[in-house]
């Protein structure tokens, strides 16, 4: 019957490891998949790669049998007395986490895989022995749902703050890139380089034997060099060496690097680097430490089963680390896309330079509440949904869909009720009967299956998020997806396009000659922009993001389609007759139809800093040129409103002798006055951003 419960325990915790690849893995690569450094299939074979060394090579080799010391049972002899209970609690505690994480999962909504198994672990503790739960463990783990977050979205944010005031607001960021970046290397990998041994290598440490280089829980002193100091000198200095290691790599890199992008694409080309690499140690480190989840309850299990009792710890075989590793990977490269989707792209705008703001306070944030003078057991998805939620304030409160944060909020709060609850569901049915645990696990995980695969279930919020993203506008990769911001620009260059081919009609009929081929080319463009058009709405049904309300978007879409169709209408009023034929009054409606012709490519070159501006971080440098760039427009539409007076207070003063042809000229000025206010119109629609 033993040999039933390990395989049965050995499958629960398969699953638990391949939730953990499915869920947590958003930890490290939704930022990057979200702000476009990695694509999906890339950020998928990095995170796999890196999930599974950290499990398998550096996954601790002695684990905690009861995670987070939310149960003390007082003494040895209680805690053997309560083995066999235990071991059969440990299996509903797993099994009750991962179903729990898979239809997190199957929501995109990111928790925390750690307090999802503690809140297994906390109610089968409840059942089994009410009074070995330790609720000060668990007030702890509650604080860390508000703590963690908001000192996590403080130092993203703060982090964004810097970039963006010392490289976004400079006059030339890609040469200010090029100086700053080294430098702001060296702090960003002294960081990632305590991390990764605090979080990532303690079991590395442990095993060859240099465990004095860790921060010890009985330390007493800030000194470093003191004995048992919580930082101890040498941790420091590997840090040290990693920090200045990277800075260096990074000077000599770009001090020969010739960007081939422009303004901030060459900034955000350098954070993709930077942010591909802490999205590495993200996931590096979350193989290495998070592995416990699935295989410390699974080692607890192992070790009643083969010795009859239950340890503090237990030593955890190199095919358990196997097993929770090729779990992690097959997670990540089945399900991690859906909770990627969630962190990149559903809670606000991400660019590289964001991601990489957001990884680091993310970082930092672990690191100091892994310290033994803190000790308290955050979440690194709950720390890195903060720091995301941070970056976009960076933006304003506008660019971050607070109904989705509030989703994932409310599932953080159910996981230790849920996983808890669902735990002693579990356990009672096991009966401490293998045959049963086999019984239960089977209909449980049918069920999950059937219902996950069969039962679409959506959440609207979540499904259809109100952000859209932005992407640097460098030269298109054949076969690259596009950015919305740049399928916009698209737009407003079919838009003057088709102004353009309108001018020309009006020029042609000016001149008394056929215009049938410059109106059907206004026509055809018309058309284009309109394509364009559908494609801008169906890119934001399929979840990408700006740092704009997706219904001021549309409405900026909207407007600026409304120019191509004025100026279809006035091509069309050119077909209808002949013009007024009066010298003085075509040339004063040439005259308006070129300022009209005008105010649209001065709207075009606003677009185009628009993008800019989203790019900048909304930097002030570039919202005063587009704020410029707004007056302009304007400015053009009042001279081409005053041309309007002009041509028709001629026509209607000379006119009496062809009253229908001087109205049709006036329908003429009428129709180029409306392209004139709906380009002052689209661009006025920008002015929310510029004062966000």
């Amino acid at each position: 019957m033993l040999d039933l419960i390990l395989v049965l325990a050995i499958l629960i915790a398969a699953y638990m490891a391949w939730n953990i690849g499915a869920n947590d893995v958003a930890n490290a690569m939704g930022t990057s998949v979200g702000s476009g450094a990695l694509t999906l299939r890339r950020a998928i074979i990095v995170a796999a790669v890196f999930e599974f060394l950290g499990a398998v090579l550096f996954g601790s080799h002695v684990t905690d049998t009861i995670r987070k010391g939310v149960l003390d049972f007082g003494d040895e002899e209680t805690l053997q007395l309560y083995s066999n209970e235990l071991m059969y609690g440990f299996m509903a505690a797993l099994l009750a986490a991962a179903i729990w994480l898979t239809v997190a999962t199957k929501w995109g909504l990111p928790v925390s895989t750690t307090h999802s198994i503690v809140g297994g672990v906390i109610g089968m503790g409840l059942f089994i022995y009410p009074s070995a739960v330790q609720w000060g463990e668990v007030g702890k783990i509650i604080l860390s749902w508000i703590v963690s977050p908001l000192l996590g979205g403080i130092l993203a944010f703060l982090s964004f703050w810097v970039i963006k005031k010392v490289i976004m607001e400079h006059d030339d960021p890609v040469e200010r890139t090029r100086r700053l970046a080294p430098i702001l290397a060296l702090p960003t990998f002294f960081v990632l380089g305590l991390a990764l041994q605090f979080k990532a290598l303690k079991g590395f440490y442990k095993n060859i034997g240099k465990e004095h280089w860790l921060p010890t829980d009985e330390g007493t002193s800030f000194n470093p060099m003191a004995e048992g100091a919580w930082i101890p000198a040498n941790a420091l200095m590997v840090a040290l060496a990693i920090g200045v290691l990277a800075s260096l790599v990074m000077y000599f890199v770009l001090r020969r690097y010739e960007f081939k992008e422009e303004g901030y694409a060459g900034v955000e080309r350098v954070f993709i680097w930077l942010q591909i690499i802490t999205a590495c140690y993200v996931a590096f480190a979350h193989g290495a430490n998070d592995v416990a989840n699935a295989i410390g309850p699974m080692a607890a299990i192992y070790q009643i089963a083969s010795d009859g009792t239950l340890a503090v710890s237990a030593e955890v075989p190199i095919g358990l680390l196997l097993l929770g590793g090729a779990g992690i990977t097959v997670g990540v490269a089945t399900w991690g896309y859906k909770v990627m989707d969630t962190i990149g792209k559903k809670i606000t705008h991400i660019t590289p330079s964001r991601g990489f703001a957001a990884e680091f306070g993310a970082a930092t944030t672990v690191l100091i509440f892994s310290m033994p003078f803190l000790a308290v057991p955050i979440s690194t998805t709950h720390t890195l949904v903060g720091a995301v939620v941070g970056v976009g304030l960076a933006g304003g409160a506008s660019a971050v869909d607070f109904r989705v944060f509030a989703k994932i909020a409310a599932s953080w709060v159910a996981s230790l009720p849920v996983a808890g609850v669902g735990a002693v569901i579990f356990y009672v049915l096991f009966a401490l009967n293998p045959t049963n645990v086999l019984i239960v696990f089977v209909i449980s995980v049918g069920m999950v299956i059937y219902v996950m695969t069969r039962v679409e279930i959506e959440i609207e919020d979540i499904s259809a998020p109100i952000v859209v993203s932005e992407m640097p506008m460098g030269e298109p990769t054949p076969g690259a997806a596009r950015s919305v911001f740049q399928v916009f620009h698209e737009h407003a260059i079919a838009v003057e396009t088709t102004v353009n081919h309108m001018l020309q009609a009006v020029n042609d009929a000016v001149a008394g000659n056929d215009s049938a081929a410059s109106i059907k080319a206004t026509q055809e463009s018309e058309l284009v922009a309109d394509g364009i058009k559908a494609e801008i709405r169906d890119m934001l049904g399929t979840g990408v993001r700006l740092a704009v309300n997706k219904t001021a978007f549309l409405h900026m879409v909207a407007r600026q389609d409304r120019i191509a169709d004025y100026a279809q209408n006035v091509a069309e009023q050119l077909s209808f007759r002949p013009l007024y034929d009066n010298e003085e009054a075509r040339k004063r409606l040439l005259t308006m139809a070129e300022t009209v012709s005008k105010t649209v490519a001065k709207y075009e070159d606003t677009v185009e800093v628009l993008h800019d501006y989203a790019l900048s971080g909304f930097a002030k440098k570039k919202s005063g040129a587009l704020r410029q760039l707004i007056r302009e427009v304007n400015l053009l539409e009042h001279q081409a409103d005053e041309a309007e007076v002009s041509a028709a207070s001629h026509v209607f003063s000379e006119g009496d002798d062809s009253p229908l042809a001087a109205m049709h000229m006036y329908r003429v000025l009428q129709r180029l006055d409306d392209v004139a206010n709906a380009c002052e119109m689209a661009a006025n629609a920008f002015l929310p951003l510029v004062y966000n």
